[in-house]
């Protein structure tokens, strides 16, 4: 039965949703609240059980094009020894790969194929939705266009997918309040400069009070120069862990952050492949985020009405989860519509796969995620090792690497052509 759905939302995960939407045979339409979307924001990854999800609505050409596979994940100290090597994408066996890309680049890939797909009128800027309620079989969406006049629109369906700060999670959740913090603010940068390692691999280094992620987001352009992506993240309150604070208010998001309030703490950072401080010294931009999620919710779903993306579950980002997770509810939500006539019923089905895993995810990343790897080999050998073996077992950090991996939803195929383990770097 195809059915009339309004997307809340049009970042990634909304996109996607209307796009695997329209392929089964639905008429979509999407309601974005941004009038002209750039591509702004910075890096992301996508894990390759998105990138199924993208290849199976015939994106792989574009997402090759624009992106980098990522061929390793290795987790190191502020010394920049190696502490675990995690093979990705094809190379760890999985049947996709894992894809680093810009982030504005792909939400603009996405929406231009919507507007090929659905259609100009069913992709609609400008469009804020503010709020909706069921009315018989239905439901009717309201919000503001453009100009600020209110406007609404009726559909079968309506999936919110309208981000941390969603109107239509705050209107069953009213007392909800803001975000919760735990403490550590990041300061997320591009720059361009000469490929490290092998050019595909990302690296978490530091521990829970200072930690440089890096990894490319574009392939190297003619003058040998690639654009990457890194992110520093300092703790400036301990009494945040596990998301114990209230966020610092909206007008302290995303704005433009400051190179003086981040060399004091990375500005010794240099790595025998990387050095840190001349790449965040040559940055081409540099936004400041506060690390921010919300409690796990007991549903998600309201007569035809429910959540996808950070609009339902919000989390750290922590393991290459956001835009993966929403990637993943999309295809989800559209697997439930094609197998239950009953459209409460899909929604229900759709939240029973998706709520569990993404709360589990939400929880495992307020304990730090992956990268308590880190915390680990700090406290044990703050100054740097001359044997990773004599600092903790291998084995034991592989073991927490694929717990974590299988609780998130990682799916490998086949054997990687590298095993993935831990292994010590000589000391600087």
């Amino acid at each position: 039965m195809a059915l009339d759905i309004l997307i809340a939302g049009g970042g990634i995960g909304g996109l996607t949703a209307a796009l695997a939407l329209q392929r089964d045979g639905h008429r979509v339409t999407v309601c974005e609240a941004t009038a002209e979307l750039k591509p702004l924001g910075v890096g992301i990854n996508l894990l390759p059980h998105a990138v199924a999800v993208l290849d199976g609505l015939g994106l792989m050409p574009a997402l090759q094009a624009m992106a980098v596979p990522t061929s390793a994940l290795i987790f190191a100290n502020r010394h920049g020894q190696t502490i675990y090597e995690d093979r990705r994408g094809l190379a760890g066996g999985y049947s996709h790969p894992q894809f680093s890309v810009h982030r504005g680049e792909l939400q603009l890939m996405l929406w231009r194929v919507a507007v090929e797909r659905l259609g100009a009128e069913h992709v609609l800027s400008g469009w804020r939705t503010t709020g909706a309620r069921t009315e018989g079989d239905g439901v009717v969406v309201h919000g503001t266009d453009a100009n600020g006049a209110p406007v609404e629109r009726r559909a079968d369906l309506l999936i919110a997918a309208d981000g941390i700060h969603s109107a239509i999670r705050r209107q069953f959740h009213p007392d909800e309040g803001a975000p919760r913090w735990n403490g550590m603010m990041m300061w997320r940068g591009t720059s361009l400069a000469k490929p490290f390692l092998d050019g595909r691999t990302m690296v978490q280094a530091g521990h829970r009070r200072a930690k440089f992620v890096v990894y490319p987001i574009a392939p190297p352009g003619p003058d040998g120069l690639q654009l990457i992506n890194w992110i520093c993240d300092r703790r400036l309150r301990e009494d945040g862990l596990g998301g114990g604070l209230t966020a610092p208010g909206r007008e302290d998001w995303n704005k433009p952050g400051s190179i003086a309030d981040l060399l004091p703490t990375f500005g010794g950072w240099r790595f025998p492949w990387l050095d840190v401080p001349g790449v965040i010294a040559s940055a081409t931009q540099l936004l400041e985020w506060p690390m921010v999620d919300r409690d796990p919710l007991p549903r998600w779903r309201h007569g035809r009405i429910t959540l996808l993306g950070d609009a339902a579950h919000p989390m750290y980002p922590i393991g290459s989860n956001g835009a993966t997770q929403a990637i993943v509810d999309a295809e989800a939500i559209a697997r439930a519509l094609r197998e239950e006539r009953r459209v409460e019923t899909a929604l229900d089905s759709y939240e029973a796969e998706r709520r569990p895993m993404c709360a589990r995810i939400v929880e495992l990343n307020r304990q730090e995620g992956l990268d308590y790897i880190l915390d680990m080999v700090e406290e044990r050998a703050p100054d740097g090792f001359d044997r990773l073996e004599d600092v903790i077992d291998p084995a034991e950090v592989d073991a927490f690497v694929k717990r974590y991996k299988a609780a998130a939803g990682h799916r490998q195929t086949a054997l990687a052509d590298t095993p993935a383990g831990a292994s010590a770097a000589s000391a600087p």
